[in-house]
């Protein structure tokens, strides 16, 4: 059975990076980015990785059956039994159609759903520093395609939010001090529930 651990958050909230430190603290935990799953795909050329492009440049929503498809499989090849996966879910679509498939699924069960909270300023802050650190600039970072990003994270937060709390799941963590901080809060929540 794996069991699956959600870290949703604003663009910039840290997310990827807090999951990923904590991939690299266990052995037995498998990270996945949905961000990072379909760059893979964009730079592999393939069709689907086009069809991904032509909506992540644009700061849009990738369709629901291509991003369900990307998780789905990642999860069932993870190589171990906790895994956790940022960056999802984004809408009430997402969420709903993700859902429907763990009601259906014995081999992966959701265990909590962790929202790292910042507000937009520190958002923005974050999100524009790491365009002027990077070698290379991700073609989503400038505050035109933020914004949209931000809008899309923000609109259905409030119903994915009660969808979480009243199935019990979702626990909220300050993402604005420090990282080590905010690591060990997530990691001690993980290590509780497994």
């Amino acid at each position: 059975m794996k069991k699956l651990f959600l870290i949703i958050g604003a663009p910039g909230s840290g997310k990827t990076t807090d999951a990923e430190l904590i991939a690299q603290k266990h052995s037995y935990i498998t990270h996945y980015s949905t961000g990072d799953m379909f760059r893979v795909e964009i730079a592999s050329g393939s069709e689907r990785g086009a069809i991904i492009d032509s909506f992540v440049s644009k700061g849009n929503l990738v369709p629901i059956e291509i991003a369900i498809e990307t998780i789905i499989i990642a999860i069932k090849n993870a190589p171990n039994d906790v895994v956790i996966i940022d960056g999802y879910p984004r809408s009430d679509e997402q969420m709903n159609a993700l859902d429907k498939y763990l009601e259906q699924e014995i081999e992966v069960s959701l265990i909590n759903v962790i929202e790292v909270t910042v507000s937009k300023e520190v958002a923005c802050q974050r999100v524009l520093g790491r365009a002027a650190d990077a070698e290379i600039v991700r073609s989503d970072d400038n505050v035109e395609i933020f914004n949209n990003r931000m809008k899309l994270y923000t609109d259905p937060l409030k119903s994915i939010q009660a969808f979480y709390t009243s199935k019990n799941i979702l626990t909220k963590v300050n993402g604005e001090r420090t990282i080590e901080v905010i690591v060990n809060e997530i990691d001690e929540l993980i290590q509780s529930k497994i």
